[in-house]
């Protein structure tokens, strides 16, 4: 048994991290009858390891709780993690694909900029660059 901060250092991470997962119920402490300690087991550290590798694969704490609840029942929590994966891998496509976009956009506002003058602000114009730059796309 053992306190929140030994925990922390043992699964090196920050003491915060640990007072959160037991706030939202992703680790269940039993309670010190002596002084009323929040104490963990050692197999807490493991569900700490767990939780920090989901986290790297982008799981959000929500579906980590749910594949910990699948393995609590007995269930493989396995065929819900493949299909969060794939689901993610395909957003991430999208992402990347929208950056693409993005990126295009921006290099060719800055080629077109090169071009042009800053100017004040005069009422009916804040920043002419962004202006012309939609302008542009609204005749394209």
């Amino acid at each position: 048994m053992m306190t929140a901060s030994v925990l922390a250092k043992r699964a090196e991470v920050p003491l915060f991290t640990v007072r959160y997962y037991t706030r939202i119920g992703l680790l269940k402490p039993s309670r010190d009858m002596r002084n009323g300690y929040k104490v963990y087991k050692s197999s807490d550290r493991d569900r700490l390891k767990f939780i920090s590798a989901a986290k790297e694969l982008g799981f959000t704490l929500a579906e980590i709780e749910e594949i910990l609840g699948h393995a609590v029942h007995g269930d493989s929590p396995c065929p819900m993690v493949r299909d969060v994966v794939e689901k993610r891998i395909e957003e991430n496509k999208e992402k990347i694909r929208e950056l693409k976009r993005l990126q295009k956009r921006l290099e060719a506002a800055a080629e077109m900029w090169k071009k042009m003058k800053n100017s004040e602000p005069d009422g009916h114009s804040v920043c002419r660059l962004i202006e012309s730059f939609s302008e542009s796309n609204d005749s394209a």
